[in-house]
């Protein structure tokens, strides 16, 4: 899309405004885009790097495994045992040193991920389901395992049921699937 005010360069800069219930949608280039007022040379982009930053200033008052951490632990200076980075200086550059890092630093790295990735830390990636077969039963099977084992903790036996159910009814069908296809 080119600039609608000079037409020279390429839109950047996209504005949308709602006035008395009409929509007005204005695409200029950076530099049009300064001239009308739009943005200020003054102004700083907001990098990744300053989100980072900001999501890793967060301090955590618990550590992972929920117990409470005083102030002085809090302080206490995390110290890559390979690289030698301290979170800090992780926090400010907002990348590791080194592999080993990501070990050193897990137990303030968890709770920050949790929050941006609302409450999954964990990826299993995406799989098509025309080519996915038995894969897609064989991760409801561990969901619904997963969902089992909290269930049974908690003492919820007559859910816990309706589950393990699903989870023969799952493994009958995954059987049914690899018979049929040997």
């Amino acid at each position: 899309m080119e600039c609608q005010r000079c037409h020279n360069r390429p839109a950047t800069v996209h504005l949308t405004q709602l006035m008395n219930g009409e929509k007005t949608e204005v695409h200029v280039c950076e530099k049009c885009a300064k001239e009308k007022g739009y943005m200020h040379d003054h102004e700083e982009s907001f990098t990744l790097n300053d989100l980072l930053t900001g999501l890793f200033n967060y301090e955590p008052k618990q550590s992972f495994n929920g117990q409470q951490m005083d102030a002085q632990q809090q302080k206490e200076q995390l110290k890559c045992p390979t690289c030698g980075l301290t979170f800090q200086e992780f926090a400010r550059a907002g990348k590791f040193g080194c592999a080993k890092c990501y070990e050193t630093f897990d137990e303030r790295l968890n709770p920050i991920l949790r929050r941006v990735h609302s409450e999954n830390t964990r990826h299993d990636g995406k799989i098509p389901r025309r080519e996915g077969g038995n894969l897609h039963l064989r991760r409801q099977m561990d969901q619904y395992k997963s969902e089992l084992v909290r269930l049974i903790e908690q003492e919820e036996f007559e859910e816990a049921a309706k589950i393990r159910d699903e989870i023969r009814s799952l493994d009958d069908q995954l059987q049914q699937r690899e018979e049929g296809e040997s």
